[in-house]
């Protein structure tokens, strides 16, 4: 029941791929949204990286039905597109893998950031290591920056998001509300060299649960275009200040309590 299929991937033809944070829902496109505007990301890819997402589809695919004894099949050959534009390497998360992928691609970019680190997520439920992470790079001089949603989906979700902005913002991490509506994106970015796109939120579920998957990308011309996406969307934003962070006492011991049982959400 708790390790379920998180994926979001349309492959076609084997030429073409798309991913991200989009499912299929009207919402997502902001037809009939009861939560303002629904900001989401997805990214277009062409290239031999295609190939990963086609393996992560099939091996799901023929868990099921094993119909394909020669997925190579499904393969198509890119002799004529650039490689000279950085690297593009989607990757899948599992729940059975031992390694924790998902939550080590992003503190190595946390911890790899000199500059500036954005972050877009619906949910924000982290553990020590991603808190102290998050910590460090802002006490190093990163300019650490991370959009949550103005309109939560989920409450009790969003009060254990919540738990978390005080410990941040008083190490420097500046946390952000997408004022407009609700922020469903799973984007990181750090000085304008790494970027990753996909469905990892930063949550128990999303990193140690399900079947996840995301895009990294480095030193490629799309990333300029995911900065752009981010300077606007802080413009729809609202920085949050040391009142807005502080908690009360009851509702500190609510925020507590919540999150003995954060891998339930």
């Amino acid at each position: 029941m708790n390790n379920r299929d998180h994926r979001k991937m349309t492959i076609i033809d084997g030429k073409v791929a798309f991913s991200g944070g989009v499912n299929i829902s009207d919402e997502y496109i902001n037809i009939n949204s009861k939560l303002g505007i629904w900001k989401d990301n997805g990214i277009k890819i062409v290239g031999d990286a295609i190939w990963n997402l086609t393996v992560m589809f099939l091996t799901l695919w023929n868990a099921n039905i094993n119909e394909d004894k020669d997925i190579t099949k499904f393969k198509y050959d890119f002799n004529d597109v650039n490689t000279n534009n950085g690297y593009v390497i989607p990757y899948g998360v599992a729940p059975f893998h031992r390694d924790l992928i998902g939550e080590d691609v992003y503190i190595n970019m946390i911890n790899s950031a000199k500059n500036y680190l954005y972050i877009m997520t619906p949910y924000l439920i982290i553990d020590t290591e991603m808190i102290n992470s998050l910590c460090r790079a802002a006490k190093r001089g990163v300019d650490v920056r991370i959009i949550v949603p103005g309109i939560p989906d989920k409450k009790i979700v969003y009060t254990q998001t919540s738990s978390f902005f005080k410990v941040l913002h008083d190490n420097g991490v500046k946390i952000y509300k997408y004022t407009n509506g609700f922020v469903h994106s799973k984007v990181f970015l750090s000085d304008n060299i790494r970027s990753v796109v996909g469905t990892i939120n930063m949550d128990y579920r999303s990193l140690y649960l399900h079947f996840e998957n995301g895009i990294y990308m480095e030193n490629v011309n799309e990333i300029n275009e995911i900065f752009k996406d981010f300077e606007a969307t802080f413009k729809d934003c609202t920085k949050l200040n040391d009142k807005d962070v502080k908690a009360g006492f009851i509702k500190s011991i609510w925020q507590a309590i919540l999150r003995l049982f954060a891998p339930l959400f």
